[in-house]
């Protein structure tokens, strides 16, 4: 069953670069997908278009039925309660704990008090910080931040998570830590998409492989690679 649909999906900005040309693309819902190719790709444009930071200039994209560039602004908010959205530089609030970067979204959203510990506990346990609730971030290694930032994406537990070089500050051991974090997460039935450019973790996780080249889709692996002659 189609999670994410992407049809005929261009992409030009003002400055008149095309980002994006005739985009289409299916994610099945539970699917684990990696994005990968050069810098100026595409890769960027397209996940900033599923959670409508950008918009297609033309072309439709649907997600859960909702058909995302239709939105209006002011309903905006309400795809992205459906989705948690992981960056390379954590956006983690210095000032607060573990628990309160974490809980904080959903403090936004009036839930009880009680809903939030229950909901704040559970992902942070997930990501295996249960003993962290109480640190700030500069206490913590990148590779725990990094955690906190996951934890804070799925404490919704949204129907999709996408991660934006997630592990590019990161040495290898602690990517492929992440790595198995996010697999996790996918086994539990969120969709999951992660943009990168570490050939080593994509070959590692053998899940399925999109790779852009230019704006345009060239290659779509259910259990792919990122061959060496392939520009990262």
């Amino acid at each position: 069953m189609e999670f994410i649909t992407m049809t005929d999906v261009e992409k030009v900005y003002p400055t008149g670069v095309t980002a994006l040309y005739g985009l289409n693309l299916k994610i099945k819902k539970g699917d684990f997908a990696f994005i990968i190719g050069a810098s100026g790709s595409g890769k960027s444009t397209l996940i900033k278009m599923l959670y409508r930071e950008e918009k297609p200039t033309s072309g439709q994209i649907v997600i859960g039925g909702v058909k995302v560039e239709k939105l209006k602004n002011r309903k905006v908010y309400k795809l992205r309660r459906k989705l948690g959205i992981v960056f390379q530089d954590f956006k983690l609030l210095p000032r607060l704990t573990v628990y309160e970067n974490v809980a904080f979204a959903l403090e936004m959203y009036g839930l009880p008090k009680s809903e939030v510990r229950k909901k704040t506990i559970k992902a942070i346990d997930l990501v295996g910080l249960k003993d962290k609730v109480k640190n700030y971030p500069h206490e913590l290694s990148g590779g725990e931040q990094q955690r906190v930032s996951i934890a804070r994406a799925i404490v919704n537990a949204p129907k999709l998570l996408i991660c934006d070089e997630p592990t590019g500050n990161l040495d290898p051991d602690t990517s492929l830590e992440i790595m198995k974090v996010l697999e996790v997460i996918n086994n539990l039935g969120t969709t999951v998409i992660v943009v990168t450019h570490d050939r080593d973790i994509v070959n590692k996780m053998k899940k399925r492989v999109i790779l852009l080249d230019k704006g345009r889709l060239v290659k779509d692996y259910e259990k792919g690679t990122y061959d060496k002659n392939e520009k990262c």
